[in-house]
């Protein structure tokens, strides 16, 4: 418990910026028209495969005694990869509505 109160004592500006960016976004996405969500959202779950290049990453540089860098670096790999898989399902899903129907 130690380990993660000076970790977060250390990085509290990071915190700062991802509360601010939390409130951003939200502010953001409710100024924009709701049949724009899904595209929008499709998109920006694609984009989350940064967050899967940045946790293999860290996992890669973290020590192997360092626990809490590499549960945390797992946890961001499999939340980033659901992301991304539901984004293409999601953007897959909204194209087939978007085809022509045969005609019998």
């Amino acid at each position: 418990m130690e380990t993660i109160i000076s970790f977060i004592g250390a990085n509290i500006k990071v915190f700062y910026i991802l509360i601010l960016s939390i409130f951003l976004g939200i502010e953001v996405i409710s100024k924009v028209p709701s049949i724009l969500h899904t595209p929008l959202m499709s998109g920006a779950n694609a984009i989350h495969g940064v967050v899967i290049v940045g946790a293999v990453i860290v996992m890669g540089l973290a020590d192997s005694n360092d626990y809490l860098s590499l549960v945390l670096g797992f946890i961001a790999v499999i939340l980033g990869t659901l992301n991304v898989v539901g984004g293409f399902v999601v953007t897959d899903r909204m194209l087939e509505m978007f085809k022509k129907k045969p005609k019998n």
